[in-house]
């Protein structure tokens, strides 16, 4: 099934961006060609059907939060 979306286009440090406006998705390119194919892969994408993985591993860790305070402070 084909769908239009609109893209918009502007220039940057790196070459290109280009964002869709329907779906809040944003991809680069060296050349408004490439940021314009790059984004509609990143559409494409984002549409596919999820698939099943294993669950992740989940992992808390602590951060000392005063150390970088200070660290930044010097």
């Amino acid at each position: 099934m084909l769908k239009t979306f609109h893209a918009s286009l502007y220039r940057d440090r790196n070459g290109y961006s280009a964002q869709c406006l329907e779906v809040d998705i944003v991809s680069q390119g060296a050349t408004k060609e490439a940021a314009l194919a790059n984004l509609k892969e990143a559409v494409e994408l984002y549409f596919e059907p999820p698939q099943a993985h294993p669950m992740p591993e989940i992992h808390a860790f602590e951060v000392d939060l005063a150390a970088a305070e200070t660290a930044s402070v010097s």
